[in-house]
This record gives C-alpha cells, structure tokens and sequence, in this order.
C-alpha cells in the first residue's frame, strides 16, 4: 500500500474513532443534564404535591378525627385533575403500601416503596412498554395517618431526543469523513509528493539515467532528504564518470600494450626464423641479431617502465632532507660523458624535501626524452632554482617540440607524438607517466611548455616543507653550474 494511502486511512480511523467516543459523550452529556433536569422538577413536583395534600387533609371538617379514604381519594383526584396538562400522574397508598387511589395508567410496581425511608423522598426512570417515566415517592401525614405519594413523569421526549442526537450527529459525522477523505487525499497527496519524486529520480538512476535529478519542492526535511538526495547523486554521477574513465585507460592502455607488444614480437620472431630458416652471411646474420637485440632490449625497457609504475602507484614514500646539489652532480656523472649533446647544468644550492631515488628518475626520464627529440649536438638546459612555491627543476631542449593538442596526452602509459622516432631510438611511451606518478607522490604534477620545432620545457616544483624555503647560502647568490 502506497504511503499517501497509509497516511489516509489511519488518518481516517483515528478521526472516525474521536468523533465516535466525542459525540457519544456529547450527546450523552446532553441526556443525563436534561434527565438530571426533569427528576429534579419531579422531585420540586412531589413535594409541591405533598404540601397541597397535606394542606387540604387540614381542611377537612374538624368532625372527622381520622382522614377517610373516600376522603383521600378526593384530595388526589384533585390534585390529579390539576396536573392533566403536565402528562403527570398521582398514586397514593396507606400505610401498608395497599393502594388508596391510582391515575389510570399508573402501573408501576411497589418497588420504589419499599427503598424508601420514613423521613425521605426518592425517584426511579422506568420504561413502561414505549414510554419512559420518572417515579417519585414521598411520606405524606395526613392528621394522624401515613401515607405514600407517588408520582410519575413522562420524560419520554427526553430519551427521544437523545435517539435523535444519536441520528444527527452520525449523519454529520459521515458527511464530515466524506469530506475529509476528500480533503485528507488532496493534503497527504501533497505531503508525500517529495517521496514519489525521489522514487521517481531513484527508479531513473537505476535505470541508468544518471543525470536525473530529484526536484525540490519543499523546504522542510523531506525537501532536505531531496536536497541530500541530488548530492548523493552528483558524487555517485561523478564516481561512475570516474570509474567509466578508468576503464577506458585500462582498456586503452591493454590495447596500446597490446600493440606495443605485437611490433617488437614480431620483428624478433621474424628475424628469429630468418636465422633459423636460412643460411645467411656474415653481414645479414649480424644484421638479424641486432634487430632481435634491439627489439628485446626495447621490450625489456617497456617491462621495467611498466613494473616502475605498477609499484610507484601502490608505493608509499619517505620525504627526506636531500642537497640539489647531489642531484645535479649526479645527473651530470650520468651525462657527461654523451659527447652527442650539449648539457648545461646550473642550479641554486640548497636543501629540498623529497625521495632522491625517485626524483632521480624523474629526472633522468626527462633527459632521456630531451635526447630523443633533440639532433646530435643540440643543446639541453638543466636548471634548478628556488621560487616561492618551492624548488623548481627543468629541463629544456632544442629539439621538435610537441603540437599544442598533443601536450595534455603525452603522460598517457604508451602514448607518443611521433611513434617511429619513439621505436627508433627504444622509446616506449612510458616515461613521462611514470614522471607523473612520481610527482603525484611528492605533491608535484609535471609542468610542459613546447612549440613544434623549437623545443620543449618540462618542469616540476618539489614544495617546502611547511610551507617555507629552506635554508640558503647566506649570501643569497649561492648556485652552481656544470
């Protein structure tokens, strides 16, 4: 069962059960004030009775010393001709409870009579086949006789009413629940419109409609929940966009491993069975084992670049104190002796934070690459110097540069701008990704600037420790150059 229907019907039930118990105690209250009412007057009656009959035994010839009953009779059927306009009716007995005169149609029994005590009066409702009545009873003396007086009342009208109090207000309350299950559908229907809107988005979204939004059409918790609701699903849009982006690079980076793969296989299987297929000179055999040397060494390059990324992503660092000038020095030991380029190295003295093994690759992957875009003998700029973000190593050449579209893919696992230039100098397209993951573990992202035929800068900054420089030459023009 739907919410707005759960919230109608106990709505309903609980409104049908405050009517039910508030009418029968209103209409109830209603009764008993108007029976209080009606025994009070016939209670006021029976006394007023009483008195007259009192005041007319009083009356009688003083010859006789004892009230006859002819006498009696008289006295009440008076009394009871004086009352035939209040629907009253009059009953008097003896002493012995035999009675002495009774109104046609007074059948009530001696019940009332027989709880009654000497010096008090008292009343009863009784139901006489469709009629309702109330019935007094009081002591009369009468000169020196005792006598009952009873008296009864029809209070039918009253009880009537009630069973038509009764009618009324279950006629109204059945009008007044008809209109409010009108009213109580259009309101629940409203109250509950946010939830069938978050259903709504929610069956959406699990249909793969990841853009679709809740809207918000209220400002109270259930509009909160919506408003939590569309975050939630902005964070889980932009999880799926991410997973869906990695999957893609995984799938692109299969495929181009794939490729990567295949050209050198089948250049070493290739020259693999020239050998073993063919009787070959000199020349030609020496020519088939260095494409096949070639070719592996490039395949082993490719496998430890790739192991190098594998473990630098799941690699956690320790930041230490090192000099920018070991690295340099080591750099130019690595270098120098490559008499093809022409290295300049210049640097500020100082002390960084950051994983010297690592940074050395780094740094090495951008020399090499600086090598393989740049003609023997161009020259190549190695440069480090404080700024105020951190320290900043570059490395610039001379060489081919990169067009502009092409800059944001080159850190891309296999990806390169000129793929037989890469091979032919055993390029893999791995370096540069596994700069970035390096750099990604020292806070650092890989910065390049290049222009086709005029060269390429690539850069990073290592930042301060705590924010701040850290020391320097005191005299502020420390460095060196190589």
């Amino acid at each position: 069962m739907k919410f707005s229907l759960k919230l109608l019907l106990w709505t309903m039930i609980v409104m049908a059960a405050a009517f039910g118990f508030s009418g029968f105690y209103f209409v109830n209250y209603v009764f008993e004030r108007a029976l209080d009412r009606e025994a009070g007057q016939a209670l006021d009656e029976s006394s007023i009775l009483k008195f007259a009959f009192e005041t007319a035994a009083l009356n009688v010839p003083a010859k006789y010393d004892v009230l006859q009953e002819d006498t009696t009779r008289q006295i009440a059927s008076n009394l009871e001709a004086g009352g035939q306009d209040t629907g009253r009716m009059l009953r008097i007995s003896d002493d012995q409870k035999q009675v002495l005169y009774a109104a046609d149609g007074f059948t009530a029994d001696d019940g009332l009579l027989l709880a009654l005590d000497e010096n008090t009066k008292t009343y009863r409702v009784i139901r006489l086949e469709d009629s309702y009545y109330i019935q007094t009873a009081a002591r009369v003396e009468a000169l020196d006789k005792s006598l009952y007086l009873e008296t009864m009342r029809d209070v039918t009208e009253v009880f009537h009413d009630r069973a038509t109090g009764f009618v009324v207000y279950r006629r109204v309350t059945v009008v007044i629940l008809l209109l409010g299950t009108v009213l109580m559908h259009l309101i629940s229907s409203w109250l509950t419109r946010p939830i069938r809107l978050l259903t709504r988005a929610t069956k959406r979204m699990a249909a793969g409609d990841y853009d679709y939004r809740a809207r918000l059409v209220s400002d109270d918790e259930l509009g909160q929940l919506t408003a939590d609701f569309n975050r939630m699903a902005n964070a889980l849009e932009d999880n799926i966009i991410k997973l869906e982006e990695e999957i893609r690079a995984r799938e692109d980076f299969v495929g181009a491993f794939a490729h990567e793969l295949k050209t050198p296989l089948t250049a070493i299987i290739g020259y693999a069975d020239m050998l073993r297929s063919h009787r070959l000179d000199e020349e030609k055999s020496f020519m088939c084992a260095n494409y096949i040397y070639t070719e592996g060494r490039r395949l082993e390059t490719m496998s430890l670049r790739l192991l190098d990324i594998i473990v630098t992503k799941r690699q956690e660092i320790e930041l230490q104190m090192v000099s920018a000038e070991s690295l340099f020095f080591y750099l130019y030991d690595m270098y120098a002796a490559k008499k093809n380029m022409d290295f300049h190295f210049t640097y500020d003295e100082g002390m960084i934070r950051c994983d010297a093994s690592l940074i050395k690759s780094v740094l090495i992957n951008l020399l090499d690459n600086a090598c393989k875009a740049s003609e023997p003998g161009s020259r190549i700029d190695v440069d480090g110097y404080a700024v105020s973000e951190g320290y900043r190593f570059s490395v610039k050449d001379h060489g081919v540069g990169i067009p502009e579209e092409e800059v944001y893919k080159i850190t891309k696992a296999f990806y390169m701008v000129d793929k037989s230039r890469s091979r032919s100098r055993n390029g893999a397209g791995l370096g540069l990704a596994l700069c970035e993951e390096i750099l990604l573990l020292h806070h650092s992202r890989l910065e390049i600037e290049s222009e086709p035929g005029k060269g390429s800068c690539f850069s990073f900054v290592l930042p301060w420790e705590d924010g701040a420089p850290a020391a320097w030459r005191s005299d502020g023009e420390g460095g060196g150059e190589a």
